[in-house]
């Protein structure tokens, strides 16, 4: 993968980590509801393990399916996919409610599994994944493509988590040590409308790309 590929992967991930829904609204109000600062930096690792494995699943199967013919299903798929989901979001007044502050690591990775699948974030990466050559495109080298696409795929969702996880623990951190959740009720904005709206626009980019 080029370099411009690596930072639209690491930049997706900033964009996510930066969303509350992905997870850090939650690590500063379980750190405010047990009164400590290690409680909010230790629901962090699995709610991005969470958001990984979400990611991830996504990531390999595009990587790894890179015929001509596969791409461009994977990606008419993928583009209409995005773009209903994007509209349901935009359209639908239901909301997800935060879970209970008492889950066990195992239950906090599902839970952020669950709201990263629920967001469509691992369907963000399709136009930058399937921007990119197929892995082991030579002919002599077939039978290496998909193993090779899937492992490329998950470098990608790794690459896009640790992006996450870094913006998510610097919000998270400055929200509980420095504005309080306080502000989040005086300067909020609804991120949830504007990740539907990144969601349809990036499903757009991705028809286009296929025809």
């Amino acid at each position: 993968m080029t370099g411009a590929t690596w930072a639209a992967l690491a930049g997706l991930g900033a964009f996510h980590g930066l969303n509350p829904a992905m997870g850090w609204l939650f690590a500063v109000a379980r750190g405010l509801h047990e009164r400590r600062r290690a409680a909010l930096l230790a629901a962090l690792p699995p709610i991005a393990a969470g958001h990984l494995a979400s990611v991830a699943v996504v990531a390999a199967l595009v990587s790894a399916t890179r015929s001509v013919t596969a791409s461009t299903l994977v990606a008419v798929t993928g583009g209409v996919l995005l773009v209903g989901f994007g509209l349901w979001r935009l359209l639908s007044e239901r909301h997800f409610r935060w879970a209970g502050m008492r889950l066990s690591a195992a239950q906090l990775t599902a839970w952020s599994f669950l709201m990263s699948a629920a967001h469509g974030a691992g369907l963000m990466l399709l136009p930058v994944l399937l921007a990119e050559p197929a892995a082991g495109a030579s002919p002599h080298a077939g039978h290496l493509a998909a193993p090779a696409g899937a492992l490329t795929g998950l470098l990608a969702a790794a690459v896009h988590t640790v992006a996450m996880l870094a913006v998510a623990l610097v919000v998270a951190l400055l929200v509980y040590e420095v504005l309080g959740v306080g502000v989040l009720r005086r300067a909020w904005f609804n991120v949830d409308r504007l990740w539907a709206g990144v969601l349809v626009a990036a499903g757009v980019v991705t028809l286009i790309g296929a025809a």
